[in-house]
């Protein structure tokens, strides 16, 4: 057991915070790419983004959650929603009315041709525009690692949710980044990587900012690297069993609910 701080006071729990220091992903860095900001990252990305995201990031853990009753859904919004990547998951496992938000054009362009967005906005995830205590369900996927601030992320995911509602995010794993010391980044042409602005949030940091915004996690997910993942790239063997995505359900409601953690 450790000793109680002499300037702790129980009676002041309530006022004290944590000083939360954004970790600088340059301290981890081990391919010192040349950095472009996240819209003209993915414009640039856009030709070849279908065919070098793999659905072991991120889409395998949607299909683990087991908290999100997808069938029941009735209104969805999908922040960042890209090329509509998880916006097809969704429609395909039942959600009927589906909106979606992004900062890219081009990428919009492409989500729009899919066909399974009721309505496509370009704005910021943390600024959407959309209407408030609407959905049932908020969605993030492979955008949180852009944000340099979590907090209006997740504000933004509160205000758009009916009570009781859930947001889904699912994420680059902070562990993966620091360990490997790979950037979210693309190759413009062979031999000419790009990185896209990247920043490193521990899981602590998302649960400080979801709590502060009013969310309750029940349920999280950690994709290990494995076979399947070694066969996608072999020269992550090294990596074999460390976490490289996560995916975390979050409910906007003030009863405490029980929480699921398990890897996939």
């Amino acid at each position: 057991m450790f000793p109680r701080s002499a300037s702790s006071n129980p009676g002041h729990d309530d006022a004290r915070r944590l000083k939360v220091t954004m970790l600088e992903f340059s301290h981890f860095d081990r391919r010192r790419y040349p950095t472009v900001s996240v819209k003209e990252g993915y414009r640039t990305w856009l030709p070849s983004y279908e065919t070098t995201v793999e659905d072991e990031m991120d889409l395998v853990l949607l299909d683990a959650l087991e908290t999100v009753a997808w069938g029941a859904v009735r209104r969805a919004a999908d922040l960042g929603c890209g090329t509509g990547r998880t916006g097809a998951w969704l429609r395909s496992h039942g959600i009927s009315r589906l909106d979606g938000i992004d900062l890219t054009p081009e990428m919009l362009a492409v989500a729009r041709d899919r066909h399974v967005y009721d309505h496509l906005t370009e704005a910021d995830i943390a600024a959407t525009g959309l209407e408030s205590d609407v959905y049932d369900l908020v969605t993030t996927c492979l955008v949180d690692e852009h944000l340099q601030d979590l907090g209006p992320l997740y504000r933004e995911a509160v205000r758009l949710l009916q009570q009781g509602g859930h947001y889904v995010l699912v994420g680059y794993h902070p562990h993966f980044m620091m360990a490997a010391g790979i950037p979210t980044h693309f190759d413009r042409r062979p031999g000419d990587s790009v990185a896209i602005e990247t920043y490193v949030h521990l899981v602590s940091d998302h649960v400080a900012a979801a709590r502060t915004a009013g969310l309750s996690l029940i349920e999280m997910r950690e994709r290990l690297i494995d076979d399947r993942w070694i066969a996608l790239k072999p020269r992550w063997e090294s990596y074999r069993d460390h976490p490289v995505s996560f995916a975390m359900v979050w409910r906007k409601g003030s009863e405490p609910p029980a929480v699921y953690i398990q890897q996939v």
